[in-house]
């Protein structure tokens, strides 16, 4: 099977998947409707999810990624927890500042994953992306480095633990 087909088919089967879980109705109407949207967004949008031959199977790339969601959950509570801590606390104690990190991370799909992640998770927000460098500048409201240049440190207190995991999934 061809990739861009491939892509067609895996976008028909979600958009399809997504249709029924949003209208929970099992009419023929609705039925009907979902498929031939499904079909549209396929056709136009289809061939831009998967653009290239993966090096891993797909099983362990899907159980990778519920494994990355496991631990994006568990590091959002950690963040929830340390950002009610700091609003709480009477001297408010906030270093804020925009950091560097660097990704080994290559492939558009991830870096927007990696950044998305970052963005959700509290007290951090992407701000931009340098693909070429592998670099994403963050707003970080809590700066825990002593040095807010010092890249390796910031990387390892931000990005690393999404990063292994994404690096499964993706490259």
């Amino acid at each position: 099977m061809k990739l861009e087909t491939k892509s067609k088919l895996i976008v028909f089967v979600l958009s399809f998947l997504v249709w029924i879980a949003l209208t929970s109705a099992w009419d023929i109407q609705e039925v009907l409707a979902g498929l031939v949207l499904s079909f549209v967004v396929s056709s136009l949008a289809g061939s831009f999810l998967i653009t290239t031959v993966k090096k891993r199977k797909f099983l362990p790339r899907i159980l990778a990624f519920i494994k990355y969601l496991f631990v994006f959950m568990w590091e959002m509570i950690k963040a929830n927890f340390h950002v009610a801590y700091i609003v709480l606390h009477p001297m408010l104690p906030i270093k804020p500042g925009i950091v560097k990190i660097k990704t080994s991370l290559t492939k558009d799909s991830a870096l927007t994953i990696l950044a998305d992640s970052i963005t959700l998770t509290p007290g951090t927000m992407s701000v931009d992306i340098n693909p070429e460098a592998g670099e994403i500048y963050i707003h970080w409201i809590d700066i825990v480095s002593k040095n807010p240049e010092d890249v390796d440190e910031n990387t390892k207190n931000i990005s690393v633990v999404f990063e292994k995991i994404l690096m499964e999934v993706f490259e």
